[in-house]
């Protein structure tokens, strides 16, 4: 199956222009707000009366929104190798952004660090969009995510970005195995996702929406607003097969799906 390829915005002038124009970067600073506005209303008023469905239509349709006012191509590779059913994926975490080029694909549940949850505005929003939040270094909280998790994944699939914290991109950190438990307990596939961030002109690996160290929210969202040349690559990779006679093992899922993305972004990014 050929590469799925999502064009938000690409013009020639931007390939010459490698920051914002002033006036321009001011405006898509209004057109985000607005934007942001517009999703709260949604949560507040239709959410509550919408089916599933109807969600993920607003859902998907809000994150290409996004992703096109802050100049992000969207390229998805092996999508066709995704389970029918509800399945964990695992992926490697880089930027805030990460969350919206997956839900531009194709909605899905996430578990993010309980700190997101304090985001203004943005942290509400997540709640509302049933993300589950773990609190970090919590082995008792742990263990109640992942019963949770457990239960949603009987109906619904769960993105989890088992390193923890996010990085550049061009590698990944050890895959902590706590939350593939999940996948164990309600037997599940468990499938991997390679998040890569490009520029879209050169074609080089871009750390520009990295969201590392001490940037903050509103920092990471003005770096990329000012560089409007990005492209996310997410790439899919089949499940493991295990033989009936060995159950699955957290561990080995864990493993397992850290050396594709591994491999993946050796091949990649560098």
């Amino acid at each position: 199956m050929r590469p799925i390829k999502i064009v938000f915005m690409k013009t020639k002038k931007q390939a010459s222009l490698r920051n914002t124009p002033f006036f321009i970067y001011i405006a898509l600073w209004l057109l985000v707000w607005l934007h942001v506005c517009r999703g709260v209303i949604t949560l507040l008023l239709l959410f509550p009366f919408l089916s599933t469905n109807s969600k993920n239509n607003h859902i998907q349709r809000w994150s290409k929104r996004l992703l096109k006012i802050f100049g992000v191509e969207l390229l998805v590779n092996h999508a066709n190798l995704l389970p029918q059913s509800s399945y964990l994926l695992a992926a490697n975490h880089v930027s805030w952004m990460d969350i919206h080029a997956i839900n531009a694909f194709k909605p899905i549940r996430f578990v993010a660090k309980s700190e997101v949850a304090s985001w203004p505005i943005f942290g509400w929003m997540a709640k509302q969009l049933g993300t589950v939040f773990i609190k970090r270094d919590s082995t008792r909280h742990a263990r109640q995510v992942v019963d949770d998790m457990a239960s949603i994944l009987k109906t619904q699939s769960i993105c989890i970005f088992p390193e923890g914290t996010s990085t550049i991109g061009k590698s990944v950190q050890f895959f902590k195995p706590n939350l593939f438990e999940a996948a164990a307990i309600s037997e599940v596939p468990a499938c991997a996702l390679a998040l890569a961030y490009f520029d879209r002109y050169t074609g080089e690996h871009s750390e520009v929406p990295a969201f590392i160290g001490d940037m903050g929210l509103i920092g990471s969202m003005a770096s990329i607003l000012k560089n409007r040349r990005l492209r996310v690559e997410l790439t899919f990779f089949a499940p493991a097969k295990n033989p009936p006679s060995i159950p699955i093992d957290r561990k080995a899922l864990a493993s397992h799906t850290q050396e594709q993305i591994a491999l993946h972004l050796e091949k990649r990014c560098n």
